[in-house]
């Protein structure tokens, strides 16, 4: 133990495991970790001397002037006089006094050298805490040209006045509700309270008074109500004006605009201090004075790619122009080409083109950036205006100077001298057009200036840099360190020289022939009417379309590649996957008592620690560790501090995991490191390490009969592990046969001799020469049996004297080679001396066993007879696939690069805060046990699932006392809803593993300051625990009454003495965010129990939550509250209650929930933790490693955020579930290593990762939370840190658990919710100022690992789409055919551009970083394996279908908005789907999408003259069929029971009656069609007027069918007159005038005068029927055009009920719009019928169920799971 801490005996008790028998004290006041307001309360934090000195320091009140308002008491610290003079809560107070005790604490702890009185607080300690807290303030201070209000000097340490400022700040921030989402408007408030600080410290006097100053702002609550609530006030008036965030962003002023009002001097001039309520930033009523947007306008377009990212597309396109310039040459190489002056003059047209895209980009900025302008922002209109003038001066300066050489080359006739010197001086003009991007590649080359220049607040940088871009208070000194700029510049450079030279030779060059051949062609004979005619230049340009839109996101596909490959070769390098099963394992673990002592135990660390010599020791230290080389890794022997320590951890582990249920009884013994209790000499090696070595040294001695002890035992020692077991076997068999043998007897005398013989034998290496090798396999077999019959619960003493006669006969007899007769065997004292008959047999009376409760000799027994028996290899153990994965991860982490360890003391404190609203907690006995209409419980289905951890399940609570199963469902219940509730996505769950933390900080703790003498006296006091309690050594001091649920009582813990426990409540606090516990707790809601039980079991558990208080006529105060379980008074106390200046909710709820528990955590890092998330024991060793992280630099900075890997623990589920983990897992580990190294771009994706929580908390917090805009909240975080100047890391020697989506529906939800936050993303400033202010290179990476990867899976939809429509319009107006009659055109060429499709299978290559991630990680074969696995389950459906997904709602998202957060559910999914559901759902985003290619596909087959010949038309399409099935089949494919007949027959009617339903006004979308039909449109309400306009120009799209397919139709009599196909609409006509007449007679008759309406439909039909006939007779239309016409018509009723819907709002009072809803149902109804049709075959053919079912649960049939009992509901009882 330290000798700092001065813990007496009595603490232990307290808080070890009997604390609640302290008597509890009412008059205690309620604290959260420390009670700081009693610091001799005998509390195990309070015996560091750097807590106290810490609270001392607070208290030093001194001279300062006393607050007039207020008694002010003895026992009253800095922060109460603070509180009292500027109207600050008192609970906020509260707060931030422990906040502050403890991190100064902390921090003081970490001190290195310790400083010379520990007690005081050292200056130093609150100087860099200042600097870090007020860092920002004065960076904001610095930018806006005021003087900072900090008045300290370095030179004249003030801790006082030290405390004061971060006290101050820390109390505006406590306080501040949502305006914590503000951090410059917190610096404001800040900067004026600080002055008013400084005044009243300075003893300023009030000049209108005369009386000492005083705050402007001071009084109860003051703070809150004067400065707060106006402010939340004005944002809370924004929110409402966003009418719940459907108004356009342009029209309301988010949390970032309001912030960013206050990256101007403006605010100080209008705002003033106190604030002016009068201020134009709070009005709200008049619009005209009211304070617009600030800094940037989110308008919803998709101009927002181009105008955030125009360096790529200006690149792209350019490149493009160039490539087809030189291309048309004809040349086989551009080089070749390039020699000809006239290619490069044409070249030089790339200059109007850049110019004419700066051009564009500065139209694009005046129209969405226009609102921006005001009296106040003048000069922003200015820069606008003169940059559009300069952009279209220099569009005029190209044309002029271009036109100038041709002029010049005509008048020459030739490239003349004159000629080139007008080259010349076009090209001198490019280059100053061109100056900018130089310098700017000039300052790339050299980041550290670009990054000075930026950081200087200097006006002269300021003037020069206006042009450019808009001064902004974030997105200053992006640059990166040289070294980091050179690995991802030399990334980018290899992915575009790929790209650019596959894109012109393959996309580019195979184009330029069939063009020409396409342009030249005349006389195409067009089978429609032609509006341009003699010119094919549309088909041109539709043959080039699609090739352009590959060419335009193709570079993804370069950049998944390479980042896959460069991603495993980082990974090898970090040594991943070295470690991948227990036979590799088995070869390490001999190193592993150094690794984890190198690693997770903490060396003295010097003061200068860090130099590269240390780190150069370090790495050499690593590779000695890592391969078993060297002095420092010799074999560990038992009796070392080294190996106890080890197995003391080892066993830790391995009994969580017993404690989990992933590993049985016995494999607990064959994986634990038993304590050494027999005296055994070296360290006794898992039994599963140790398999089949004695059999295999057996057989060495029996083959080496003759050779001598040395060569023998040379042989044994070759192998560690056969060297441990022979040494093992032989003392236990020594230890064995003395302990059941009297002591005072002969036969004791006998054993004790023989051994002596046999160990003086072996030390003077004369063993194989006195005993006979052959005669060991006899004695072994005898050992066996005899452990056997010990190992047996009745014990046969005579069975056992036998064996022991035996075994006595063969040592005799046959054992020694000399033989030794009676007499000298009496005289060696191996012979009873005086053996008569009345004393009896040899042994016969001498054996004496132990008694059956004494498990520790048992349990030896156990392990000596597995050492003698074991002849297989047991790589099989651990049966359980989660316990191996976890034991090879873990083990392979020990060998991977990672900081040292400090000392718990000394390491870095840090919280865990998850966000929780009203998902599960702990599954209820009627969850358990209620079935679905398949007859299957979630009970049931866990058990299936998860067989070989329930059986473990039963075996546990059978030896804990359970008599029967029956008693799961009474006296076990809560067991039983652990288990079931440990293997969902519950909260439980999640407390669980986040608990762990707690638990190895304390073991950690004890194990740092335990010494030697403690560490062995501890392993012999666990022995002596288990013989006495004889239990098996896990959960040892619980009684099965006492089971708690975080399991936080362990054998390790019987060994704590008492200061573990304060030392991880300081350095450790999980605080979850339930943000309605308060509304549960009042309406008794089972939820709000669970949590209590949570808290009570978890006594560093946290939960904060909004109290909403009634006070009367409809008002209410909120409050945000922390509680805790007190375990002294055994209920739950309320610790902090701070009052909000209203409802928590105003933007995105997450974010805000967050935000209000933000305040209650501690320390210095933060982890955000899910709700679908966990943790493993093994892992929470490791995080004090990874905070370390902290303090080293990763390039020119230290990470803020530290990435951390996660592991998806739903994939064993379902094959869906699988994919999904498979391409998550790729997601989280190799992707986002190679976006942290090298492209240094990662940002924050999940929610595992941890957060520099000072950092953070001075810069808006850890997400953003704008009403819309911020949905994907978390990857703001990122943003927001990388704009700030953070750095963000990525470590993967640590991991946590995290569950993903299993059901098709709820995976289809989650990525509608993210393409959806995408979608919003482009339109945010954060990824405008990301694309503008990172360097090129970074910007790539940026984009295309965020918004691009969405952008270009829509581009690669739009692909198909474009190639397609392309080939329908060459089929339909007889281009195709010409081109291919024509017998001068080259037909090879324009057959290769007419499957120019083939690129598009390149998208196999996004499969690519799942392939060798999982070969890194699990091995090549495995990898492929399981990649044909998975296409044989049909994986690639389900990505294809994911894809649709994905462009449907980012698409939508741009161009209509309608982004919201979807609910997705995490429970298990074994239900089947209804049709009718999985038509809602995927009816607008893949059915429909699906019928228009199939339609397209159908058409084109019909009318292509290549469609002709069958094989190049599959070629040609079937990329195109194999994604219309895709969408279509995938709901069903992935259905449970989705092809069962009787379940398809019962969908369909379901189906039919939700479609005619007629509910009321309050029906939901679930019940009617018609209300389901009008939440489809709901974004086109509240879309602007481009999207409308971009609605209806591509539903126009839909009117092509008709106007081709009328020109085919016989009646046409083959014009191509545009008469036909005006006269065509006359059917169009018909059929609506029909429909409408039907449908007004069925209101009218179809109730009372059925006779009527049936009279209507005759004569409509008569009518029909005598119209067909007379075309019939009368003209030249055939029967067959009845079909094709449907095929033309029916599109054209879809495009107009499209068009329709856009004019909803003038045509809804109309009579037409009943009919619209009409024609709309009936088209849904043929929809319905059309995917209905391929489901309802194969339900009907026999074998497709069961094949689909195999499909859909393959992984666990493959384990030995039935899962066809869960699917056919044939289920045993529990």
């Amino acid at each position: 133990m330290s000798l700092r801490q001065r813990t007496p005996p009595a603490a232990a008790s307290q808080y070890g495991a009997n604390r609640s028998s302290q008597p509890p004290n009412p008059e205690e006041e309620a604290y959260n970790i420390i009670p700081i307001h009693n610091l001799i309360a005998d509390h195990p934090s309070l015996r560091f001397p750097e807590v106290r000195a810490a609270a001392y320091a607070l208290r030093a009140v001194g001279s300062l002037r006393k607050p007039p308002f207020g008694a002010w008491q003895d026992h009253m610290d800095l922060l109460d006089w603070l509180g009292l003079f500027f109207g600050f809560q008192s609970d906020n107070v509260r707060n931030q006094r422990e906040h502050l005790v403890l991190h100064l604490a902390n921090a003081q702890m970490r001190l290195q050298p310790p400083p010379d009185n520990i007690d005081t607080l050292d200056p130093g300690v609150l100087r860099r805490f200042r600097r870090k807290m007020l860092g920002n303030y004065s960076a904001w201070c610095s930018y806006l040209g005021r003087k900072s209000n900090i008045w300290i000097r370095d030179s004249a340490p003030d801790p006082r006045r030290e405390l004061l400022y971060t006290g101050l700040y820390l109390l505006v921030w406590g306080e501040s509700a949502n305006i914590r989402f503000m951090p410059e408007c917190i610096c404001y408030i800040f900067h004026h309270m600080a002055m008013e600080l400084n005044r009243i410290l300075e003893d300023y006097i009030d000049e209108n008074t005369g009386q000492p100053v005083l705050p402007s702002i001071s009084g109860e609550n003051a703070y809150l109500n004067r400065v707060v609530k106006p402010i939340y006030e004005t944002v809370r008036a924004e929110v409402e004006g966003s009418k719940n965030g459907t108004a356009p962003h342009s029209a309301w002023r988010n949390y970032d605009d309001i912030n960013e009002y206050f990256w101007s001097p403006r605010c100080f001039q209008k705002l003033k201090w106190p604030m002016d309520l009068g201020s134009n930033f709070f009005v709200l009523s008049s619009r005209s004075k009211h304070v617009g947007k600030t800094g940037f306008v989110e308008q919803r377009s998709f101009w927002n790619l181009y105008r955030s990212f125009d360096r790529l597309w200006v690149m792209l396109i350019l490149f493009l122009q160039a490539a087809i310039i030189i291309a048309w040459e004809g040349k086989e190489y551009p080089w070749q080409a390039l020699e000809s002056r006239y290619v490069q003059v044409r070249v030089l047209t790339v200059f109007l083109t850049w110019s004419a895209l700066r051009l564009l980009q500065s139209l694009i900025d005046v129209g969405m950036q226009y609102s921006l302008v005001s009296r106040e922002t003048l000069w922003l209109g200015v820069r606008m205006v003169m940059k559009t003038v300069v952009a279209a001066g220099w569009i005029i300066v190209f044309a002029v100077f271009y036109a100038r050489i041709w002029a010049q080359e005509h008048k020459d006739r030739g490239w003349s001298s004159r000629a080139n010197a007008r080259v010349v001086n076009f090209l001198a003009v490019g280059l100053v057009f061109i100056l900018p991007e130089l310098l700017a590649l000039a300052l790339f080359v050299v980041p550290w200036m670009r990054n000075f220049l930026e950081e200087r607040n200097w006006r002269i940088f300021y003037m020069l840099s206006w042009w450019f871009q808009r001064s902004t208070f974030v997105g200053r000194g992006l640059r990166e360190g040289l070294v980091d700029n050179i690995k991802y510049t030399s990334f980018w450079i290899l992915v575009l020289a790929t790209k650019f030279s596959f894109s012109y030779f393959l996309q580019v060059k195979p184009m330029v022939a069939p063009t020409k051949v396409l342009l030249r062609l005349k006389n195409s004979e067009y089978e429609w009417h032609e509006f341009f005619d003699h010119s094919n230049r549309l088909a041109v340009g539709l043959l080039w379309l699609p090739v352009v839109l590959m060419y335009l996101m193709d570079l993804n596909i370069w950049y998944s590649i390479y980042s896959s490959f460069y991603g495993a070769a980082v990974g090898l390098l970090s040594h991943l996957g070295e470690i991948r099963n227990i036979q590799q394992l088995r070869l390490r673990f001999q190193f592993f008592a150094s690794a984890i002592k190198f690693n997770l135990m903490p060396e003295e660390q010097l003061l200068h620690g860090r130099g590269m010599r240390n780190r150069f020791n370090d790495a050499i230290h690593r590779l000695k560790l890592r391969y078993g080389l060297g002095q420092p890794y010799k074999k560990l022997e038992s009796n070392q501090v080294e190996a106890t320590k080890f197995a003391l951890i080892w066993n830790e582990i391995i009994s969580i995991f017993r404690e989990e249920d992933i590993i049985n009884d016995h494999e607990l013994e064959l994986l634990e490191l038993p304590q050494n209790s027999w005296n055994v000499r070296v360290i006794r090696w898992p039994c599963l390490l140790l398999c089949n070595e004695l059999l295999l040294a057996l057989s060495q001695a029996k083959e080496l009969v003759e050779a001598p002890d040395k060569w023998l035992w040379y042989k044994i020692c070759k192998n560690e592990y056969r060297r441990c077991v022979v040494i093992e076997s032989y003392d236990s068999i020594k230890h064995l046969l003395l302990q059941i043998i009297k002591f005072n007897t002969e036969e004791h005398s006998i054993i004790k001799v023989l051994f002596q013989e046999i160990d003086h034998s072996i030390e003077i290496e004369k063993f194989t020469r006195t005993f006979k090798m052959t005669a060991l396999p006899q004695i072994h077999l005898k050992l066996i049996a005899l452990l056997k019959l010990l190992r047996e619960p009745k014990k046969d003493p005579n069975q056992v004297v036998n064996i022991l006669q035996a075994l006595y006969e063969i040592a005799t007899r046959d054992f020694f080679k000399d033989q030794r007769n009676n007499d000298q065997l009496m005289e060696d004292g191996l012979a009873p001396r005086n053996l008569s008959p009345n004393t009896g047999l040899l042994f016969e009376n001498a054996v004496e066993l132990p008694d059956a409760n004494n498990e520790t000799f048992y349990r030896q027994v156990r392990r000596l007879h597995t050492i003698l028996t074991s002849r297989d290899s047991m790589n099989n153990i651990p049966k359980n696939l989660e316990a191996r994965r976890r034991i090879a991860f873990f083990s392979n982490s020990l060998f991977m690069n990672m900081p040292h360890a400090p000392q718990v003391e000394k390491m870095m404190a840090f919280s865990v805060l998850t966000p929780y609203y009203n998902e599960e907690v702990l599954y209820s006995k009627e969850q358990l046990r209620t079935e679905n209409e398949d007859g299957i419980s979630t009970l049931y289905y866990l058990q299936t699932i998860y067989d070989d951890e329930w059986k473990n399940f039963l075996e546990r609570m059978k030896r804990e006392g359970m008599k029967d199963k029956n008693e799961l469902w009474t006296t076990n219940l809560r067991d039983l809803r652990l288990w079931a509730s440990f293997r969902g996505q519950t909260l439980s769950r999640t407390v669980r593993g986040m608990m762990y933390y707690y638990r190895a900080l304390k073991m950690l703790a004890y194990l740092d300051s335990a010494s030697e003498k403690d560490i062995e006296e501890g392993s012999q006091e666990l022995i002596t625990v288990r013989r006495n309690n004889s239990i098996d050594g896990f959960n040892s001091e619980r009684s099965p009454s006492s089971r708690s649920l975080s399991r936080a009582s362990s054998s390790v813990s019987l060994l704590f003495k008492g200061h573990e426990y304060g030392t991880a409540l300081m350095k450790y606090t999980y605080v979850v965010a339930c943000q309605i516990y308060g509304s549960q707790k009042a309406k008794k809601d089972p939820h709000a129990e669970e949590i209590l039980y949570l808290m009570k079991n978890n006594e560093a558990l946290r939960v904060a939550y909004v109290d909403e208080v009634s006070t009367g006529r409809d008002e209410k105060e909120y409050y945000s509250v922390l509680v805790k379980f007190d375990q002294q008074l055994q209920k739950e106390v309320e610790i902090y209650r701070v009052r909000l200046p209203g409802p928590l909710k105003l933007g995105e709820g997450k974010p805000e929930n967050q935000n209000h528990a933000f305040i209650f955590t501690r320390g210095e890092a933060v982890q955000t933790i899910d709700m679908n998330q966990d943790n493993y024991f093994e892992e929470a060793l490791k995080m004090r490693n990874l905070l370390e992280e902290y303090r080293t630099y990763y390039g020119i900075r230290k990470p803020t955020i530290l990435g951390v890997r996660e592991h998806i623990f739903t994939g064993s589920v379902s094959s869906l579930a699988w994919f999904m983990s498979a391409q998550e897992t790729s997601f989280v580990t190799l992707g986002q290593r190679v976006l942290a190294t090298p492209l240094k771009i990662r940002m924050h994706y999940g929610h595992p990762d941890v957060f520099d929580r000072f950092w953070f908390l001075t810069r808006g917090g850890i997400s953003k939370a704008s009403r819309v805009i911020n949905i994907s909240e978390d990857i703001f975080a990122g943003f927001n840190c990388t704009l700030r100047g953070g750095n963000v890391t990525h470590h993967e020697y640590i991991q946590v658990g995290k569950g993903r989506d299993v059901g098709l529906n709820q995976i289809s939800m989650f990525e509608a919710k993210v393409a959806s936050g995408n979608g919003e993303q482009v339109l945010s400033r954060d990824v405008y100022r990301l694309g503008h202010r990172l360097d090129f290179f970074r910007m790539l990476s940026f984009f295309y690992t965020t918004v691009g990867f969405f952008f270009n899976t829509m581009m690669v939809v739009l692909t198909v789409y474009a190639f397609l429509w392309g080939r329908l319009y060459l089929a339909l107006s007889g281009v195709e055919g010409s081109a291919l009659a024509n017998k001068n055109s080259n037909n090879k060429a324009l057959g290769t551009i007419l499957n120019q499709q083939f690129i598009i299978q390149l998208g196999l290559f996004t499969a690519l970083p799942m392939i060798v991630e999982n070969s890194l990680e699990h091995g090549f074969l495995p990898a492929i394996w399981d990649f044909i696995t998975m296409q044989l389950q049909l994986s690639s459906v389900f990505y294809t279908f994911s894809m649709g997904t994905r462009t449907h709602f980012f698409g939508r998202t741009i161009l209509h908005g309608g982004a919201k957060y979807r609910a997705t559910g995490r429970g298990f999914v074994v239900q089947h789907k209804s049709f009718a559901e999985n038509y809602r759902l995927y009816a607008r985003s893949h059915f429909v999408k699906a019928i228009e290619l199939g339609l397209i596909l159908t058409v084109y087959a019909a009318y292509s003259v290549i469609a002709t010949d069958t094989f190049v038309y599959i070629a040609m399409t079937i990329t195109s069929w194999f994604l219309v099935v895709s969408w279509i089949m995938a709901p069903f494919v992935f259905n449970p029971s989705g092809f069962d007949w009787l379940k398809t027959v019962d969908d369909f009617d379901d189906f039919m009656n939700w479609i005619w339903y007629r509910g009321g006004v309050f029906a939901k979308a679930e019940q009617s069609w018609e209300r389901w039909w009008y939440e489809e449109q709901d974004h086109l309400r509240t879309t602007g007027l481009w999207g409308k306009l971009l609605e209806i120009i591509l539903d126009l799209r839909f009117f092509f069918f008709q106007y081709g397919i009328v020109y085919q139709l016989g009646i046409a009599a083959n014009s191509t007159s545009i008469a036909v196909y005006l006269l065509s609409w006359i059917y169009v006509v018909v059929a609506v005038a029909i429909s409408l007449t039907i449908a007004y007679a069925r209101d009218k008759y179809a109730a009372k005068e059925h006779i009527y309406y049936r009279l209507v439909q005759f004569l409509v039909i008569l009518l029909v029927i005598i119209v067909i006939v007379a075309l019939l007779e009368f003209t030249h239309f055939k029967f067959i055009d009845l079909f094709t016409s449907l095929l033309a018509f029916i599109p054209t009723g879809w495009g107009l009920i499209l068009i329709a819907q856009v004019f909803r709002p003038f045509l809804q009072r109309t009579l037409v719009w009943g009919a619209i809803i009409s024609l709309a149902r009936l088209y849904d109804i043929m929809f319905g019928v059309i995917v209905m049709a391929p489901v309802a075959l194969l339900s009907w053919m026999p074998g497709f169920q069961s094949m689909q079912t195999r499909i859909l649960f393959n992984e666990a049939f493959s384990r030995g799971l039935h899962i066809s009992q869960i699917v056919t509901g044939k289920k045993s009882k529990v």
